[in-house]
């Protein structure tokens, strides 16, 4: 058994993705402590956080994700993966700064930007952040995430129809 051996906390957390995806998230939770008693590290974080999010809690996945900023703080990732949650609560100001704060790190990455063009039209109903995500969007490598990201700003306050219709082609494409 591989939490048997006293193994690296990162092969404990990529066992504990398993865990969570054959449904034992208690398991899951279980072997992310067992690779915290080894060593204290971002991915075991980011493993409670996907398992307390497949589980509802959204209160506990935004600790996790918190938890999982402070050991690596200029992980741009981790800022859109919290910004995404607060995006779900409809905390769509605490999304643009999260979007904010990962720039600092990775000013060109695709999906930062898209995500950020996303939440601030959704926030503020700014027409140029809409058609900025329009022409990121088809870029996106993954369309479920696009779709998402293309529902959220459309909903924004007050945006030209014709720049929602545009929007919406591209999801539809």
């Amino acid at each position: 058994m591989v939490s048997a051996r006293q193994p690296l906390p990162e092969a404990l957390a990529k066992m504990a993705i398993l865990l969570r995806a054959c449904g034992l998230t208690d398991a899951s939770f279980a072997l992310c402590d067992q690779a915290d008693s080894v060593e204290r590290i971002m991915l075991t974080e980011v493993v409670r956080a996907g398992t307390w999010r497949k589980q509802g809690d959204v209160q506990q996945t935004v600790a996790a994700f918190e938890r999982a900023l402070a050991l690596e703080p200029a992980n741009w990732s981790l800022y859109l993966d919290l910004a995404d949650v607060r995006a779900e609560q409809g905390d769509f100001t605490s999304a643009v700064r999260l979007i904010d704060q990962g720039m600092r790190y990775e000013p060109t990455e695709l999906s930062l930007r898209a995500a950020g063009a996303a939440y601030r039209a959704r926030l503020t109903g700014s027409p140029a952040d809409l058609s900025e995500l329009i022409e990121l969007a088809p870029n996106l490598p993954n369309d479920s995430y696009r779709d998402l990201l293309i529902d959220h700003a459309c909903a924004g306050p007050a945006l030209p129809a014709e720049l929602v219709a545009a929007a919406r082609r591209i999801q539809n494409s």
